[in-house]
């Protein structure tokens, strides 16, 4: 799975995600004809984001370039079941990416539009968050 190889802290804050504001940058597509936009704020693991990519590479049967423009960096810690309280934050479980509303997740390019369109739907239909697809055409308004 994704993960940063080093990290300046072992563990981190968890933060109030769910701030009502739109993500200013990220926003545009800038590698690929066709992309993956989130509608809401949130995060996206990084199992998420592996099958996201899996199911875009075989629709396009590896003939595109996908790009993700997101990075799981941040970590959320558990405590193992059955613990008592207190002795201190738990381990690192796994690995988290912060998505705000407008930042676009993926991109592809190199393959027709019906079956780019198609390869989208169905990696969002992997996200937890509410997505939408997008085109270069939108943004060239």
């Amino acid at each position: 799975m994704l993960q940063p190889r080093r990290t300046k802290h072992r563990k981190q804050m968890k933060r109030v995600t769910h701030i009502k504001r739109h993500e200013s940058r990220g926003v545009e597509l800038n590698f690929g004809e066709y992309g993956i936009r989130a509608l809401e704020d949130g995060w996206v693991t990084d199992r998420q984001i592996e099958a996201g990519r899996i199911v875009i590479s075989r629709k396009a049967k590896r003939g595109g370039i996908i790009y993700i423009r997101i990075f799981p960096d941040k970590p959320l810690t558990s405590k193992p079941a059955e613990v008592r309280m207190g002795k201190g934050k738990g381990a690192p479980e796994r690995w988290v990416a912060e998505v705000k509303a407008g930042r676009i997740l993926y991109e592809i390019t190199g393959v027709s539009e019906e079956i780019a369109k198609e390869a989208l739907q169905r990696a969002i239909s992997k996200m937890m968050i509410k997505c939408e697809v997008v085109s270069r055409s939108e943004f060239l308004l």
